[in-house]
C-alpha cells in the first residue's frame, strides 16, 4: 500500500491487444498488434514490448536513485549504463497465463561485486521490482 501518491497517469486502450492504446495527455498513441509467435500480423506493438521498456527504464533509474541516496556506499552509476529487459508470455501449469522476466544490467567501469550489490538493492526498491515480487520471478544478470 502506497502512504503517498507522487504521480499519477492513466491511459486507455480500446480493441485489446490488436487495438490501440493512448495516455490521457496524449504524449503516447501507439497501435497495437499481436506478435506472429501468438497468431498475429506483426504490426504495432504489444504489451509484452511496453512492460520491457518501462522495466528497463525504470530499474536504471532505481539504479541511479539508490547510489544517489547511499552516501557512497554505492559506485555512481556511468552515464552508459544499459538495462534490457526480456519479457516472455506462455501458458501456467496452474491455468490462464504468465509472464517469464530477465534483466541484463550493464554496468560499465564497476567492480563487479559491487555492480551486484547495486543490483541487488535496485531490486528491493524498483517499483516494478516490488510489483512482480512474489508473482513473477525475475532473473538479474550483471553483465
Amino acid at each position: 500500500m502506497l502512504s503517498n501518491v507522487l504521480y499519477q497517469t492513466e491511459a486507455t486502450a480500446t480493441g485489446g491487444r490488436d487495438g490501440y492504446a493512448r495516455t490521457r495527455d496524449g504524449s503516447l498513441n501507439i497501435w497495437l498488434g499481436l506478435p506472429r509467435e501468438l497468431g498475429g500480423k506483426d504490426v504495432g506493438n504489444n504489451p509484452e514490448q511496453l512492460f520491457a521498456a518501462g522495466y528497463a527504464a525504470c530499474f536504471l533509474s532505481a539504479m541511479k536513485t539508490v547510489s544517489a541516496l547511499s552516501k557512497g556506499a554505492h559506485p555512481k552509476v556511468p552515464d552508459n549504463a544499459r538495462v534490457t529487459a526480456q519479457v516472455g508470455i506462455g501458458p501456467r501449469t496452474e491455468g490462464g497465463y504468465g509472464l517469464a522476466i530477465s534483466l541484463s544490467i550493464e554496468l560499465p567501469a564497476i567492480e563487479r561485486e559491487q555492480a551486484e550489490a547495486l543490483v541487488a538493492a535496485a531490486h528491493a526498491t524498483c517499483p516494478y521490482s516490488n510489483a512482480v515480487r512474489g508473482n513473477i520471478d525475475v532473473a538479474l544478470h550483471v553483465l
